[in-house]
């Protein structure tokens, strides 16, 4: 998050390295920030990664992206941008849907090992 807050302090954060899109970007950093949070919801733990946790870390990632937006409307030459914060949210989904079937699969595994 102290990164996110970071970059969107910059007034002109210029073009990014290699040509990247700032859309992937945004999708990028809050693919990572949704992943974070679907591990801390779920204890660190694979098979603590329920549906409840992965709902609470897409809307953490949500809500601070909402804030994140807010918070460039206070920064000298940024402004906020709903396609922005459409584009965080659609990052922190993909990433907290991947864990999740990996936490599954990984679970199911396990649980086929104790049973044999």
């Amino acid at each position: 998050m102290a990164a996110i807050f970071g970059a969107s302090s910059i007034p002109d954060l210029g073009e990014l390295p290699g040509g990247v899109s700032p859309d992937f970007g945004h999708f990028v950093g809050y693919a990572l920030l949704g992943a974070l949070l679907a591990r801390a919801f779920a204890d660190g733990r694979f098979d603590g990664l329920t549906n409840r946790a992965a709902v609470f870390a897409w809307l953490a990632s949500a809500f601070y992206g909402a804030t994140d937006e807010f918070h460039q409307s206070f920064v000298h030459g940024r402004t906020p941008d709903v396609n922005d914060w459409l584009v965080d949210i659609a990052g922190a989904a993909v990433a907290i849907v991947a864990c999740r079937a990996l936490a599954a699969a990984v679970t199911a595994r396990r649980n086929r090992s104790r049973a044999v």
